[in-house]
């Protein structure tokens, strides 16, 4: 039974999903994804975000950018001007969102049920 506990908790999918697994964080990867030039700043996602408070979306970006699924690139401007874009890491996990989401879509009708 502990061998059990021990090999569970070592799981690799266990830790790697719960870096990018939560809605905000999905949300987030997929608009810098689906972004014309692959970059957006923090107001450009929070327009997208109207749900999600300013607190909750810069913990989200925090933990992506220390996940190295997100960049952040700050311009030395007054006032400062801050980018945020996928890196190579983050767009590797793109096609595996994008297959979730036409999962998601397909069988929409079916999972999200009250």
């Amino acid at each position: 039974m502990a061998d059990i506990q021990a090999e569970y908790l070592a799981c690799p999918i266990r830790h790697v999903v719960s870096r990018f697994g939560d809605k905000w964080s999905l949300l987030v990867l997929f608009l810098l994804n689906r972004s014309e030039t692959g970059v957006l700043r923090f107001n450009e996602i929070r327009r997208f975000m109207t749900d999600c408070s300013q607190k909750m979306l810069s913990q989200t970006l925090k933990n992506l950018e220390r996940s190295h699924l997100v960049h952040r690139e700050v311009f030395p401007e007054v006032p400062p001007r801050v980018e945020y874009s996928l890196t190579d890491t983050g767009k590797s996990l793109m096609p595996a969102l994008t297959a979730l989401i036409a999962w998601g879509k397909e069988h929409f009708n079916e999972v999200v049920t009250d």
